[in-house]
């Protein structure tokens, strides 16, 4: 083992650097992998990776990465399908305001926003925190707005079965406001639809309830 390696072993047995003991689920290898390459960049954008503030950087942004994109590990169909229950309800159910934190896959940057859900039941309903776990699942991944509109509409449309899905995503994203156009205010919205919520009808009053405040 290196001397990188032990180091990086004391940090994750003792969290040295959390000043504190705590328990902590990473791949360890992956860990090292990522730390190495990160204190090589340090190097490479003209920084002392040695000095004292930066000793702990790569792994610190080591943790910070795996934990980002831990929803490679995560399955949503299975976490929908683990609070799955019988019930004659047949009218919308929403789930709005959820928090998004995601990474641009095209420079890595977060964008962060909010997804509003909803289905109609077709015989089966689901544990609402299952529909936020589902889009956490999702956006803990390298991602683009688009893409992670379609695929939470396709995992609640495949693993319940209902009469239709509704997923609207509104998101703000830095490397817009933070690198090239620099649109500091610019918010991007996305939307998909299946069954019932093709009608305009329906999607009409979607859109109107995730408009609307709670007396």
């Amino acid at each position: 083992m290196t001397e990188d390696e032990n180091y990086i072993r004391e940090m994750l047995d003792e969290n040295i650097m959390e000043g504190y003991k705590k328990i902590d689920k990473y791949n360890y290898d992956t860990l090292h992998q990522i730390a190495a390459h990160y204190k090589e960049i340090l190097r490479l954008v003209g920084e002392d990776n040695t000095r004292e503030g930066l000793l702990d950087t790569p792994l610190r942004v080591a943790k910070a990465m795996q934990f980002l994109t831990h929803g490679y590990e995560l399955d949503p169909k299975e976490i929908l399908l683990s609070a799955r229950f019988k019930e004659d309800y047949r009218q919308m159910v929403i789930v709005k305001d959820i928090e998004i934190f995601s990474m641009c896959e095209h420079h890595m940057i977060p964008f962060i926003g909010k997804a509003h859900v909803a289905y109609i039941p077709n015989g089966y309903i689901t544990g609402l925190s299952k529909i936020a776990r589902v889009v956490d699942a999702f956006a803990r991944r390298l991602q683009v707005q688009e893409r992670l509109t379609t695929q939470i509409k396709d995992c609640l449309q495949d693993a319940l079965n209902p009469l239709g899905v509704a997923v609207v995503i509104e998101a703000r994203h830095l490397c817009m406001a933070m690198r090239g156009v620099q649109k500091q205010n610019s918010v991007t919205t996305t939307s998909d639809f299946t069954g019932a919520f093709t009608r305009k009808e329906t999607r009409e009053e979607f859109i109107h309830l995730i408009s609307s405040k709670l007396a």
